[in-house]
């Protein structure tokens, strides 16, 4: 499952997918939008995507090997 932020808002049919979805966090962001301003709702919007990204960097010289008994 998407998260809320993994959906392209520029799409028109991402976001009613979204809004399918999430539709209690979409109203939110609607009622967010309204109530800031242009810029301060993308600052916002760009920092709630930034905190849903994973925290761990994957290692890319990690080889799993099996546990010998």
């Amino acid at each position: 499952m998407k998260s809320f932020y993994e959906f392209n808002p520029d799409s028109p049919q991402e976001r009613q997918e979204r809004e399918k979805m999430h539709p209690e966090l979409s109203k939110f962001h609607i009622a967010l939008r309204e109530e800031l301003g242009e810029e301060e709702y993308s600052c916002f919007y760009s920092a709630e995507k930034e905190s849903f990204k994973p925290f761990m960097i994957p290692n890319q010289s990690y080889k799993p090997t099996w546990i010998q008994a």
